[in-house]
């Protein structure tokens, strides 16, 4: 492909593609693959694929302004940019792109840094955020996903959706049957309108019950509607804080342009203990809906799920087959899959108690400087975040980290002065706040943070009490 294209080589090049795509999209609904509905949507998101992708960028310049530096073209294979700088106008969808933005609202900025020789000053924590854009997904993908596991979901909520309806009228065995009816028929083909299926399994004389039966069914998501990445951006940041406060700026910033919002930096309970927050806004035009997923994701995390793409890879393609012996080999990668990323969430906390080990200092002389004017450079750090512990787990972490104060299990013992229980207790509970909005949640109870320091033994004992609350209330 040419580092530079002739004019109007981009839009013929893009135009000849979204062609292919709708040939494609056709034929999957000629041959009963998808039907009528699922075709009209796949076309909307696949046709005047360069009007959506300048409405990406567009989206990217509204949230972070102009780039930091030039922007790379990116290599999925090797997940690293190529030195190769690219005109604005050359960028398309065909081709994934990198670029470097600076978050204007970053909570942190500034605040971690270590001095060199000669008072240079080196930012351990940065405010750029690493903005990797997709390519459009291959139309091949998207078909097998929305045909594949996306209708496979599907499937399985309809039927237990049919067997809640019914079990709350009937009895358990009527639900248990047409549940499994219903199942089967929409397995037999691609099927988006289960009401009419369901009722004509159901047959007449049951008015009130067809009634409770639509209206549920009606909520479940359609398998076209859970294909929302064929645009896509990743946003690599260095801290937690920082993805939540581009969340939160995106909401506030075009609430009637959210589609969904996921945060998974505390989630303990996925498979694959995958660490990430999802927003899908809609960058659709003229009453077109067109989902864009943003995942936002920490630096040090992404470091480790580079290195278990190949697994992810076999897992996917064994995910629409029936062989046991691939079920059972899935099921392996996926264990060891938990286990690998594990370790990127011990090393990102690492780096959270390093960060740890550099604020002490600095936020006891802060009190001692702030004394009698109110006023502290620390004031409103880190941003308090909507995404958030439940307030039980706050509660209950400072009621026990002032028992512990109280009888000096945390104790500065070389403070620049004389430090008053109240000044200890609102130095420890800022850095109690601290780790609770940038640290990530680990679910071996084995584990702590290996360090014999304040900082470390603060950390740990957050930690434990997380880990606790959550035992309980998962029991």
């Amino acid at each position: 492909m040419p580092s530079s294209y002739s004019e109007g080589y981009v839009a013929d090049l893009v135009a000849e593609h979204d062609r292919k795509n709708l040939v494609a999209i056709e034929k999957a609904r000629e041959t009963g693959r998808i039907n009528d509905e699922a075709a009209k949507y796949l076309s909307e998101l696949y046709s005047d694929s360069l009007v959506w992708f300048q409405e990406v960028f567009y989206f990217l310049g509204k949230c972070f302004g102009a780039p930091k530096a030039p922007v790379m073209r990116y290599d999925y294979a090797t997940d690293s940019a190529i030195e190769e700088p690219i005109k604005i106008s050359d960028i398309n969808p065909l081709s994934p792109y990198i670029v470097h933005h600076r978050l204007d609202a970053d909570p942190m900025r500034n605040q971690f840094f270590t001095s060199g020789v000669g008072h240079k000053i080196d930012l351990a924590v940065s405010s750029i955020v690493t903005v990797i854009v997709g390519a459009q997904k291959n139309i091949d993908r998207a078909l097998d996903k929305i045909t594949g596991k996306y209708y496979a979901a599907y499937v399985e909520e309809v039927a237990n959706t049919v067997y809640r309806v019914i079990s709350a009228d009937e009895r358990e065995s009527s639900a248990r049957a047409v549940s499994d009816k219903i199942r089967a028929k929409l397995n037999e083909k691609y099927i988006s309108t289960p009401s009419e299926t369901v009722l004509a399994i159901i047959g007449s004389g049951h008015e009130k019950l067809a009634v409770d039966l639509v209206r549920a069914l009606d909520k479940v998501e359609r398998p076209r509607m859970r294909l929302q990445d064929v645009w896509r951006v990743k946003c690599l940041f260095d801290l937690i804080p920082q993805a939540r406060t581009f969340i939160e700026r995106v909401c506030d910033m075009m609430p009637d342009r959210i589609l969904s919002v996921r945060d998974n930096f505390y989630d303990m309970k996925n498979p694959r203990n995958y660490r990430d927050a999802k927003l899908v806004i809609d960058i659709g035009k003229n009453g077109r809906v067109v989902p864009m997923e943003i995942i936002c994701q920490v630096r040090t995390f992404f470091e480790f799920e580079k290195q278990t793409h190949g697994h992810y890879e076999i897992s996917r393609k064994s995910e629409n087959k029936k062989s046991k012996q691939l079920a059972t080999a899935s099921a392996k990668i996926e264990r060891e899959l938990a286990d690998f990323m594990e370790r990127g969430v011990k090393e990102y906390n690492l780096m959270i108690c390093q960060c740890l080990e550099d604020l002490f200092d600095r936020v006891g002389w802060n009190i001692l400087y702030s004394q009698g004017n109110g006023v502290s450079m620390f004031d409103g750090f880190p941003k308090q975040c909507k995404l958030y512990y439940p307030q039980k787990i706050l509660d209950i972490i400072g009621e026990k980290l002032d028992n512990a104060i109280e009888n000096e299990v945390f104790r500065f013992k070389n403070a620049p002065a004389t430090l008053t229980m109240a000044q200890e207790s609102e130095i420890f509970h800022f850095m109690a706040r601290f780790i609770l909005v940038a640290a990530m949640p680990y679910p071996q109870n084995d584990w702590a943070v290996p360090l014999d320091t304040m900082a470390g033994k603060l950390f740990n004992f957050v930690m434990t009490e997380v880990q606790r609350y959550y035992k309980k209330t998962t029991k």
